[in-house]
């Protein structure tokens, strides 16, 4: 029991004594751990002595010499962000150069290049290059084309990252990529009416489509129709030859021909709607008295 009593407090008394040296040899500056796209700046007596930039372990004796023993005790140490960061400004004001009131969204990326210069050569590093792309965006791509400032965004977002850019350096700042992501326009109004504009542009070419499917259609009916009327002429004009022909074939056979006409004849009596007065075979004499009996009999 004593065994494992003493094993407890070796234990205790080695993880006091590992806590105790690490924060003793934090305090008198003897390593300090930098983290990835992270950078230490250690300042003594307003003065920079030394910039650690490098990921890992550093044993600060041999990055800031003596001064290490007591720059924690006695400077400062500034630990910045090294990563990408990114902005978004939404609806700088411009004019076009037709006086149209349009509002431009720009974004943009941006890190810290000079630590020194971030720290000291600027209060608010981020705050100014805010302001300079808004001032940069507003002075540059003001009057222009109204055409050009809706169909030409690269070339605008170069402009503007290269009116910006040599200003962000000196402070430190790294400008990145910027692009115009929107190009809009501010004037409630004037947006009315260029929908009316639209709508009113699409209806007529609604209107000119059906137009001309219209035209299209008559066009091809008036072709059609006058085919027919060719073809309708044609049969016309080889009706009565062909009709000729036939007779003529019909009346070299008398019986067929005396045949066809009494057909023809019976139906025509049949389709017609008169009245038909049948008479008796007989003397051609008796033909008066014959119709006075048809009378008689049909009162």
């Amino acid at each position: 029991m004593s065994t494992v009593i003493a094993a407890l407090l070796v234990f205790i008394g080695a993880f006091v004594a590992e806590s105790a040296m690490v924060f003793l040899s934090r305090t008198f500056g003897l390593f300090a751990v930098v983290r990835e796209r992270r950078c230490r700046v250690y300042v003594l007596f307003g003065k920079v002595i030394g910039v650690l930039d490098e990921p890992g372990l550093h044993f600060l004796p041999a990055k800031l010499g003596i001064a290490a023993f007591i720059v924690n005790l006695f400077g400062d140490c500034h630990v910045l962000d090294l990563r990408v960061d990114q902005e978004y400004l939404r609806s700088q004001p411009v004019n076009s150069e037709e006086g149209a009131p349009m509002g431009i969204g720009i974004w943009y990326e941006m890190w810290i290049s000079d630590p020194v210069s971030y720290l000291f050569k600027n209060t608010d590093p981020r705050g100014s290059l805010r302001a300079n792309v808004s001032n940069a965006t507003v002075r540059c791509l003001s009057n222009m084309p109204l055409a050009e400032m809706l169909q030409t965004r690269h070339n605008m977002s170069q402009t503007v990252r290269a009116e910006v850019t040599s200003k962000s350096q000196a402070w430190g700042y790294q400008l990145g990529s910027v692009y115009i992501r929107k190009v809009h326009f501010r004037d409630v109004g004037m947006i009315r009416q260029i929908e009316e504009k639209v709508v009113n542009r699409l209806r007529q070419v609604t209107s000119a489509i059906k137009q001309a499917g219209a035209n299209q259609v008559s066009i091809i009916a008036s072709s059609a129709e006058r085919e027919a009327a060719v073809e309708f002429a044609k049969a016309a004009a080889i009706r009565p030859a062909t009709l000729g022909q036939a007779f003529h074939e019909i009346a070299s056979d008398p019986v067929v021909s005396e045949s066809l006409f009494e057909i023809l004849e019976t139906q025509r009596m049949l389709a017609s709607t008169a009245r038909l007065l049948l008479l008796p075979a007989g003397i051609p004499g008796r033909m008066l008295a014959n119709l006075i009996a048809a009378e008689a009999n049909a009162g």
